[in-house]
């Protein structure tokens, strides 16, 4: 047997670097300490994962814990705005600092770097995914309980780098009550099995209006299916939210820190009861 040059290119034996599966884990900034991550996703555009992710990181906020929003939607960010935040992320020869709300949640998000809220972002895939990578290694997090990262809509480029760089607990999938819902689903679905990540919860959002008079839930697209989706795929916990002028009108004035309701109280719980990672 002739000695291993170590370039497999040229080899054709079965040995086990060859075999064995290679972690693509990316380790985060050394000052950074984050017991777990959860993800938020969804697989269309205009479900309002943004307002998900925002009130789920209130919540836990709210329970005591130390809390951080990466913000993965690169194209089209808005949890700054959704915090009121004005402020622009600053850095040092350390790293990059993120910006921190009213009430302590630290946020990193492309609008916190840019000149104007309204630049575009005219980058092509690679580009954008290696800023995301940058928000997770070049980030000074410190210590935190908690990080929620609200992923772009779809299973592209950035969604891809999160779940094989970063080292995400759970997933949060949002969606909204068409008969489209389903299929969507499947695809984000399909992707976390795909990275191995479990999906612990399934948020229906736009699930009704309640009847200022009588309150009535009003399904004005349609009868929610989500407990019957969850129960298909085996998905712990669902969620509805309601067509709520007041969450939509706390998110445009960045007052989201505000809001008042009980709608993501399990989940926001079970994310508070998981065992978190002895270090990352």
């Amino acid at each position: 047997m002739s000695e291993c040059t170590h370039n497999c290119s040229t080899c054709s034996a079965n040995c086990s670097s060859r075999t064995e599966k290679q972690s693509l884990l990316a380790k985060p900034h050394e000052l950074s300490h984050v017991k777990k991550i959860i993800g938020v996703c969804s697989g269309k555009g205009g479900v309002g994962k943004s307002m998900v992710t925002s009130l789920l990181a209130v919540l836990a906020q709210r329970q005591g814990l130390k809390v951080g929003i990466l913000d993965a939607d690169i194209t089209g960010p808005s949890i700054p705005r959704a915090f009121g935040l004005k402020e622009k992320a600053g850095g040092t020869d350390q790293g990059i600092f993120p910006v921190r709300s009213t009430t302590g949640i630290d946020v990193m998000s492309l609008n916190l770097l840019l000149e104007n809220d309204t630049d575009p972002v005219v980058w092509r895939g690679p580009v954008i995914a290696g800023a995301v990578g940058q928000f997770w290694t070049d980030v000074v997090w410190g210590d935190k309980d908690i990080l929620f990262i609200d992923m772009p809509p779809g299973t592209g480029d950035v969604m891809l780098t999160v779940c094989q760089t970063i080292p995400v607990d759970a997933l949060i999938l949002v969606t909204t009550p068409q008969e489209l819902v389903e299929m969507i689903v499947e695809k984000a679905l399909k992707m976390a099995n795909l990275m191995e990540i479990p999906v612990m919860g399934l948020v229906e959002n736009m699930s009704y209006l309640a009847c200022p008079d009588c309150n009535k839930h009003i399904e004005l697209f349609g009868k929610s299916r989500v407990d019957e989706i969850a129960d298909r795929y085996n998905i712990p916990l669902t969620a509805k939210l309601p067509i709520d002028s007041k969450l939509t009108g706390g998110v445009d004035k960045g007052m989201i820190e505000l809001f008042n309701g009980d709608w993501l109280d399990k989940i926001a719980d079970a994310i508070y009861d998981m065992p978190a990672k002895k270090d990352c």
